[in-house]
């Protein structure tokens, strides 16, 4: 992940012959209440523009903030009578929030350090007004934004906003339940991780995928068990050697893996994604915060989205496929 002017990143790719990812769409309309953000693509500008017109009040738990211009919004919503409240990860990236937590208590944001009972928080949400929730794969951290791929869905379904919102207050409140309210379609983590290999165990025809990590074992062996049993799995992953192992795997299960460099001039796959049978009516597809990894499905504070929206569902399998026939055979 690398602070770089997207179009010199653009210039770097070709320069040194790595292919830039083919466009897809940036904003995909669902049926009115889910929308998908597609970033390097769509840009903050229509993050911000949420945030900024918050009338009541805006309430953001996220991993890792140190973006100035959310951070300024933030506290001018405050200013201006909004009530805010920002939950930040102290376990992993303590250090990493530490000037934002000190901007916002400087700017009478109200601002905690996430609960201890998790391992590290982990989620990144923001509910503003009580009607309108965004569910993300990224943190609001500028150095990432040009060069990393991730997801952020738009979600106004009441049921859903309802329950990030209680959730977000049991966190606050350091005395939440640890099973929160699913909403209409939501991945809560501790505990997804059953959820997600059933998903993955579901498919008939093909699957998806997109991860930072590849570090779970349950995971990886459903999928190597789906693409032995005939579904086309595909991996798209930036390559690192610790997930090394649980991707050769998988391609000797007959897993198409494609992998990107851990390089400034790459794209830098950051987004959590899961599609399951794109092609077909019942297709369905996860996005959300967890990575594949022991402590994100079972430890960690975690946010993610079933859905069965036809239209994110296939947003999404194109932007897996894009991503994949622009990244390199893992051998």
């Amino acid at each position: 992940m690398r602070a770089v002017l997207r179009l010199a990143v653009v210039v770097a790719l070709l320069c040194v012959g790595i292919a830039v990812p083919q466009p897809v769409d940036a904003v995909a309309a669902g049926v009115g209440s889910l929308r998908l953000v597609v970033e390097p693509l769509a840009g903050m500008a229509g993050i911000d523009t949420i945030l900024r017109a918050a009338r009541r009040s805006v309430d953001l738990e996220i991993y890792e903030l140190a973006d100035p211009v959310v951070e300024s919004i933030l506290a001018a919503d405050a200013t201006r009578g909004v009530r805010v409240r920002v939950i930040l990860d102290k376990a992993y990236v303590g250090n990493e929030n530490a000037a934002a937590f000190a901007y916002l208590v400087a700017h009478h944001v109200a601002v905690r350090w996430a609960p201890a009972r998790f391992h590290l928080d982990h989620e990144k949400a923001a509910v503003i007004d009580d009607a309108t929730a965004l569910v993300m794969t990224m943190n609001f951290t500028t150095r990432y934004y040009e060069t990393t791929r991730d997801v952020v869905v738009i979600d106004t379904q009441p049921a859903d906003v309802a329950a990030i919102e209680a959730t977000f207050t049991g966190d606050w409140e350091t005395v939440g339940a640890l099973s929160p309210p699913t909403g209409e379609d939501l991945l809560w983590s501790p505990g997804s991780q059953g959820a997600l290999v059933r998903l993955i165990d579901s498919a008939r025809t093909s699957i998806e995928l997109e991860n930072e990590e590849m570090a779970d074992t349950y995971v990886t062996d459903a999928l190597a068990t789906a693409a032995r049993r005939g579904v086309k799995v595909v991996v798209v992953m930036t390559a690192d050697p610790e997930w090394r192992p649980a991707l050769n795997t998988l391609a000797a299960a007959g897993a198409e893996v494609r992998t990107y460099p851990d390089s400034p001039t790459a794209l830098y796959i950051h987004a959590k994604i899961v599609v399951v049978d794109p092609e077909r009516a019942d297709g369905r597809a996860f996005v959300g915060s967890e990575n594949f990894s022991v402590s994100s499905l079972s430890y960690n504070r975690e946010l993610g989205i079933v859905t069965t929206r036809p239209v994110v569902v296939a947003t999404l399998a194109r932007l897996c496929l894009s991503d994949a026939a622009t990244g390199s055979a893992c051998r």
